[in-house]
């Protein structure tokens, strides 16, 4: 598949881009900017970790923690949904019920659950703020704009579906193995437009493509005292970081599928392209929330197309390439 074309956006979304009141920083002291763009809000002055200091957030820090967290919680389900429903020890007959679709699509769907609750109560203690508001979940903004952002996202699904039958792929992949029996089908399905993008949208736009943006920023700040001070006022970004954390994290984005595609590079480039796409969406209306409607419409039009195909899933021996 080639890369996909990323479609335009609204010009008109609406947000908010409020900023609270700071301490006056006399501006001819300030680093300069190359195309600085706002797109994490500062708290009010009242939740600010002090008086009128807005932080950035999510940092570094806090994503590794977010990540860790589900890695950690991946591992524990797995375990336990493949001791309770397979009670061997043939190290063989172990591996293959792991690699069942049912099993890892309900452990993900546990880990997915469990972080995200997790998420909700813990980090607004470190972020003196909600959760849903420390990485710009905005869900007004997606319900607003729902019929400009799901076509964007089928757009883009059945572009790319057009382009996938002229691009070189294995004749088997291990994401063959979901698409089985309609119970499976049906299962990732459900699982792939409801609760994945949610989770992915929140994993990558929500936590990492903010965070090693401000990483970049950091890394490139002037040791001088103006320039912390105006660091430590502002929530802005570079251009230069946001470019920067856009590539990076697509990447990661993209590495990530690269078991179930066989580790296919074209294939792999095209969701680097869609991830592009996502991001630039996050980007454009300051909402992971609507990235997440639009990664969700994405993988809908996907499983549309499959249901078509195959006659509402009920023969997948079409599927045989």
């Amino acid at each position: 598949m080639s890369q996909p074309a990323t479609p335009p956006l609204p010009e008109d979304l609406p947000c908010d881009y409020s900023q609270p009141q700071v301490s006056a920083v006399d501006a001819s002291t300030l680093p300069p900017t190359n195309g600085e763009a706002i797109i994490i809000e500062a708290p009010p002055p009242s939740e600010a970790p002090g008086p009128g200091v807005p932080a950035r957030v999510p940092h570094l820090g806090h994503a590794i923690l977010f990540v860790s967290f589900a890695g950690f919680t991946l591992l524990v389900s797995q375990a336990l949904l493949l001791g309770m429903s397979h009670a061997t020890t043939d190290p063989q007959k172990l591996m293959t019920a792991a690699a069942h679709p049912k099993l890892l699509v309900g452990a993900m769907a546990i880990t997915y659950v469990l972080t995200l609750i997790a998420s909700f109560f813990v980090f607004p203690l470190l972020w003196k703020r909600s959760f849903s508001n420390g990485i710009q979940w905005d869900f007004d903004i997606a319900r607003r704009n729902a019929w400009k952002l799901i076509p964007i996202g089928l757009l883009v699904g059945f572009l790319v579906q057009a382009i996938s039958s002229l691009i070189p792929v294995p004749k088997s992949i291990p994401m063959d193995d979901f698409f089985r029996t309609p119970s499976d089908v049906w299962l990732v399905t459900a699982f792939g437009t409801l609760l994945a993008p949610i989770f992915e949208e929140i994993t990558f736009r929500g936590f990492l493509f903010p965070a090693f943006a401000i990483a970049y920023d950091w890394l490139s700040l002037p040791r001088t005292p103006a320039a912390r001070e105006h660091w430590h006022n502002t929530t802005g970004l570079t251009l230069a970081s946001i470019i920067f954390s856009a590539i990076f994290s697509s990447i990661l984005f993209a590495l990530i599928h690269a078991e179930q595609l066989a580790h296919a590079w074209v294939a792999l480039f095209v969701l680097f392209c869609v991830s592009l796409v996502l991001t630039t969406v996050r980007v454009r209306t300051r909402s992971v929330a609507s990235s997440a409607l639009v990664h969700a419409s994405y993988n809908l039009s996907v499983f549309l197309t499959l249901f078509i195909a195959t006659g509402g899933f009920r023969h997948l021996e079409r599927l045989a390439r």
